[in-house]
């Protein structure tokens, strides 16, 4: 179905394409040497290259030309053997240089292509337009005195990839599915940690509106958002602005604009420039780039499974949903740890325990799965005390709870608090002996209401210190009772 925002002259269609900026994983910039690492103290990783300083040449940065080959072949995208940096040149109080260089008319990458999966089960592809490597900006920072601004250039020269999308979405839901899917597959390719919070990756949202049928009309940019739950409500935000301004009988001017979280509004920044105000030239400090494609070829080969080849992987092989293959390969983290727990083991009970408890366990105590006080050697290790009957489903859960407070082995944990099950058969029959003579009142009662039987397993079992074999339990009860 289309999704449609209802105006008062009828349905509006929303037409959206995303310009995400990514920071390349590289331990030193772009065109420097220095560091790239967060949170340092305020420039202390600017070289003179990066502070502009005058006859400072710029040096490419092998590294981040490889990761952006990666990023290219992981987006089924079409990388260029020939690309250029040219210099954009504009004023910021944190751009020392006075100009930033780009890849403007002939970028690394060209057109490719990302699948994503909507909420009712459907797929949708999103175009890349192209992806291009430039430096990053300094930082301003206003909240540091009551009258004058600060800069901080640590972040000035740091190498981004720009990863401009076709505009093909049409929601916002294709954008933050769209947006999602892109930073799983950086993750995964390990050219960028994706990491929103700290601005590692940032979306410029441009949003359009129109009646069915019509052409593109006026767009905006909305710049600089940190959060997929952000982009999704920027995206709601300025199309119903366009919408109230299309149907005053106003006209839409292209500019760009800020989101406002707290109010959920858009506001203008400042009028869109094009691409002649810029005055892009060839940056003359640095010959075209030239890359080999046998070597574009060798990064293919190390290129690791990507997350829509390991869901399918999943179902195939593993025999899983679609839904739950998604779930675990949504962070490579967690497919990993998944594929640790499940190696040798029945998938399907790894599925539904790292699922099932073992994410609830870390919900409760607040932990990601990086930090977790239980690794996918020791949850193994509890699948194969189930698998071999030492312990029950319910012991089993249990010894989790205590893996996660303690951090210890299952196995020790099972010795030091003797949780281990009973698969006595004489031990089980004479706790049923004991119940069933102890309860004949109960007994003649189960004969006319057989839905009794479950009393009976839950007086054994509490009489076992929930150590019985719930299997045998059930057996010998049935047995019992009904000879």
């Amino acid at each position: 179905m289309t999704y449609t925002i209802e105006g008062e002259t009828g349905p509006w269609e929303l037409v959206i394409g995303l310009e995400v900026h990514a920071q390349v994983t590289s331990n030193a910039k772009l065109f420097s040497g220095a560091a790239t690492e967060f949170g340092a103290e305020p420039n202390s990783q600017v070289s003179f290259v990066d502070a502009g300083f005058p006859g400072m040449l710029p040096v490419i940065n092998r590294e981040c030309v490889a990761q952006a080959v990666r990023t290219g072949l992981g987006l089924n995208a079409q990388v260029n053997p020939w690309s250029r940096f040219d210099r954009k040149n504009y004023f910021y109080a944190d751009l020392p240089q006075g100009y930033q260089i780009s890849q403007f008319a002939h970028p690394i990458v060209g057109t490719g292509v990302i699948s994503v999966e909507l909420s009712d089960g459907s797929t949708k592809e999103i175009g890349i337009t192209r992806l291009h490597l430039e430096q990053d900006a300094g930082k301003s920072i206003h909240d540091q005195h009551a009258t004058k601004s600060f800069i901080d250039l640590n972040r000035s020269g740091v190498a981004l990839m720009e990863i401009v999308s076709e505009p093909d979405m049409r929601s916002p839901e294709e954008a933050g599915a769209y947006l999602t899917k892109l930073r799983q597959i950086l993750r995964y390719l390990g050219t960028c940690d994706g990491n929103m919070e700290e601005g590692s990756l940032r979306a410029d949202v441009n949003v359009s509106v129109r009646k069915a049928g019509e052409g593109f009309r006026t767009r905006c940019e909305v710049k600089n958002v940190n959060s997929i739950r952000f982009v999704m409500q920027a995206v709601e935000a300025e199309a119903r602005r366009q919408i109230e301004v299309w149907e005053s009988g106003g006209t839409v001017d292209q500019e760009t604009r800020l989101f406002d979280t707290s109010r959920g509004v858009t506001r203008s920044m400042r009028s869109k420039e094009d691409a002649h105000d810029y005055r892009y030239f060839p940056d003359p400090d640095l010959p075209p780039l030239v890359v080999d494609p046998a070597w574009i070829e060798e990064l293919r080969a190390g290129l690791p499974e990507l997350p829509d080849a390991r869901r399918t992987r999943y179902v195939n092989e593993f025999g899983l949903s679609a839904y739950d293959a998604s779930v675990l390969v949504a962070e490579k983290e967690t497919a990993a740890f998944y594929e640790e727990v499940a190696t040798g083991r029945d998938p399907k009970v790894a599925a539904n325990w790292v699922m099932g408890d073992f994410f609830a366990m870390l919900n409760r105590l607040g932990k990601g799965i990086e930090d977790s006080p239980v690794s996918a050697r020791h949850l193994g290790a509890l699948l194969d005390l189930i698998a071999d009957k030492t312990l029950s489903g319910k012991m089993a859960k249990e010894v989790l709870e205590a893996m996660g407070e303690t951090g210890e082995a299952p196995g020790t944990i099972v010795e030091q608090r003797g949780l281990r099950q009973v698969t006595d058969t004489g031990a089980i029959e004479a706790a049923v002996d004991a119940i069933i003579a102890a309860n004949p009142e109960k007994v003649e009662q189960y004969r006319a209401k057989p839905t009794l039987f479950g009393w009976f397993v839950g007086q054994v079992m509490k009489a076992m210190k929930g150590q019985g074999n719930p299997a045998l339990v059930n057996e010998v009860l049935k047995a019992r009772l009904d000879r």
